[in-house]
């Protein structure tokens, strides 16, 4: 399943807004990267390739960019942003607890994780469109499963947690704030009233009213969510690792989930701080399973081998959409992999990006990646040091080219605009291959350094 980091504007060093997300499933299915190109004549109806899911679409679509699952291609898209510079990420996995299911069970005709993100991002102009349309469709056709999902502008970032069948409440991060989940609803306080910072489905709270599904005051999370023993190890030291990591200062018991749903950073966040936290595995404690090798450890890492990739979406308003839209990416496992910027205004990938199935092949950017974590993972404690001392060295090169290319870019685009766009498909070309030419390198050096260790374990010398 996966994990969920926003920060707010005002709570970062740099002033951006910040949604991330790692995408945790099985690690041989491959991440491809793709662009959608606006459109007037766009598909008239969304079929699921895995649901009895229908639903009709508006024939204009803006154009968007995707992180899509290799076998479902214009489907799941899970992270990106529109041609007006709207983002989307598509889902965090969370579940309602029993008696909401019994009484407003999912459907299985309805929503699924995978349906949403076409669905969506392709038709709205704001975040809080992206929220209201989202909503609409949970209504109208209810849902397959439960998820997180969250819409990113200029101006704020909507968060949207759904409940049981046709339920839902969307909230507006606060600017001075950070949020974290771990495939757990999070939410508890909702204000009908204050249309600013809220949206939900019409009887969000008299429904569960009527149920008796809380007492007292109307808390989301004791109305709708699941709380189970498998929560104590597996979703809340997450929430309490990230909340350790940028709030040290405040003190709170891993075993009790009394975690603030918006949390104060003690000081401001970089977004070299959330990479950090999406490579997290309690890294030297007792708890840290890749340091002892230990694949039984009971608290879950954020970072785990099997994630698909991690995405940080970033919104810097001050800048024109087509730089100041970023999706940072690493394929597969974070902890020994490199996060790439994704720039809003690339129209195309290289190749090596777009293809990848689920099992390994050469030319696969996906599987590239895949082979150094894999390959580093037969002895972490002796390979990861050297992969992840060379993935940092490039990203820090990457971070002063990115400074350089937006620099020009920003002396371009007014009076050239075609000559900025094709300046910044040129970065993003080069950068790409780039990173994908040193995983190649790191494979041939890890396969080398595995021979020689093989080699001084069966060599039957004596000759």
């Amino acid at each position: 399943m996966c994990t969920t980091l926003i920060v707010g504007s005002k709570a970062m060093a740099d002033g951006s807004r910040i949604y991330a997300r790692s995408d945790d499933s099985t690690s041989i299915k491959a991440t491809r990267l793709a662009y959608y190109p606006a459109t007037k004549y766009g598909p008239k109806e969304f079929k699921a390739m895995d649901s009895p899911f229908r639903c009709p679409l508006p024939e204009e679509r803006l154009g968007f960019s995707a992180l899509e699952r290799e076998d479902l291609p214009y489907h799941w898209g899970e992270a990106g942003f529109n041609s007006l510079g709207v983002g989307m990420s598509a889902t965090e996995t969370i579940f309602s607890k029993k008696e909401v299911l019994d009484l407003d069970p999912y459907v299985p005709s309805g929503l699924a994780e995978n349906s949403v993100y076409h669905i969506v991002l392709p038709y709205v102009r704001t975040a809080r469109e992206g929220v209201k349309r989202l909503g609409g469709l949970i209504e109208e056709y209810g849902s397959a499963e439960g998820f997180g999902i969250a819409f990113m502008d200029a101006d704020e970032v909507w968060y949207l947690e759904n409940a049981g069948g046709h339920r839902w409440l969307a909230c507006r991060m606060p600017e001075d704030k950070y949020f974290a989940s771990g495939n757990q609803s999070r939410y508890r306080e909702y204000k009908s009233n204050d249309h600013r910072n809220f949206m939900a489905s019409k009887d969000l709270v008299s429904w569960a009213k009527e149920h008796e599904l809380f007492k007292g005051e109307f808390d989301f999370h004791e109305a709708y969510s699941l709380e189970s023993e498998n929560d104590k190890t597996y979703n809340y030291p997450r929430v309490w690792g990230i909340q350790k990591k940028l709030t040290p200062s405040v003190k709170t018991d891993v075993r009790v989930n009394k975690f603030p749903v918006y949390q104060t950073p003690d000081k401001p966040v970089t977004i070299e701080d959330v990479k950090d936290i999406f490579r997290f595995h309690y890294d030297g404690t007792a708890h840290d399973p890749y340091l002892h090798n230990n694949p039984k450890e009971p608290y879950r890492p954020v970072s785990i081998f099997r994630t698909i990739n991690t995405h940080i979406l970033q919104v810097r308003p001050w800048l024109p959409k087509e730089i100041g839209r970023l999706d940072y990416m690493a394929e597969g496992f974070a902890d020994l992999g490199i996060f790439l910027p994704l720039y809003q205004g690339v129209t195309s990938y290289p190749v090596e990006y777009t293809v990848g199935t689920k099992h390994s092949q050469q030319g696969s950017a996906y599987w590239t990646f895949r082979k150094v974590a894999a390959l580093a993972m037969t002895d972490y404690n002796k390979y990861a040091p050297f992969v992840k001392e060379r993935f940092a060295a490039l990203e820090a090169e990457n971070s002063q080219r990115q400074k350089e290319m937006e620099e020009e870019y920003l002396s371009l685009y007014e009076e050239h605009p075609m000559l900025a766009h094709d300046m910044l498909q040129d970065f993003s070309d080069n950068l790409l291959l780039r990173a994908l030419s040193v995983a190649e390198e790191l494979v041939e050096e890890l396969f080398t350094r595995i021979t020689m260790d093989i080699e001084a374990v069966y060599k039957f010398h004596g000759a």
